[in-house]
């Protein structure tokens, strides 16, 4: 049995150090070498400190900002283990709310992040675009649609005190087409297109 059992602990061992250590780590340091902003997680600096990460979001709220895709993260009540509380953008817990359409819970939520849009942007008329009302499935988009951010710009180019045209022109200059021509939506990432504003219109 044992002159059985010694040539399957060495597969074991050879088949764990191949596929559990030696690639994983060529992987990593193939990637870090072609690929070293995207490997080492996509961070965003200002002044030499890490801000955000191109593939998280962010939460803004500030009128002089482009607000975000609302987020359904959640973490543990800090009070209480067993419960859990909202926790917008938390990365180790991604995920959508999993709610249905006809949940009231989801209908109540939406009914409260479109007052209080219309609240924040009084003088559009336009319908609120979906994205800004409704979290993505993984809770941490850092992507809204072009629609979306040009929704806002009413409300970001008061407090700037700029031209709404201006905004609408780096909005288009900040959009990104779909991958390869015809993969995903066109899309503007609010953490990049909230820093080109803080560069070129400071808040006074």
């Amino acid at each position: 049995m044992l002159k059985e059992l010694r040539p399957s602990l060495m597969l074991l061992l050879v088949m764990t150090l191949l596929t559990g250590i030696a690639y994983p780590l060529a992987v990593t340091g193939a990637a870090k070498a072609v690929f070293p902003w995207q490997a080492n997680g996509s961070l965003i600096e200002k002044n030499g400190q890490v801000i955000g990460s191109a593939l998280i979001g962010q939460q803004f709220s500030q009128p002089g900002y482009f607000w975000s895709r609302p987020s359904a993260t959640t973490a543990p009540d800090p009070n209480d283990s067993s419960k859990s509380v909202d926790a917008p953008y938390n990365a180790q817990n991604s995920g959508a709310s999993n709610a249905a359409p006809s949940a009231k819970a989801l209908v109540d939520t939406v009914n409260v992040r479109a007052d209080a849009l219309k609240q924040a942007n009084p003088d559009q008329t336009a319908p609120i675009p979906a994205d800004l009302l409704t979290a993505s499935g993984s809770g941490l988009d850092p992507d809204i649609s072009p629609e979306a951010a040009l929704w806002q710009a009413k409300r970001v180019a008061a407090a700037r005190h700029v031209t709404e045209e201006a905004l609408r022109k780096l909005i288009a200059d900040q959009t990104q087409g779909r991958m390869l021509g015809i993969l995903g939506e066109p899309r503007v990432n609010v953490l990049k297109l909230n820093m080109t504003l803080d560069a070129q219109w400071p808040m006074s």
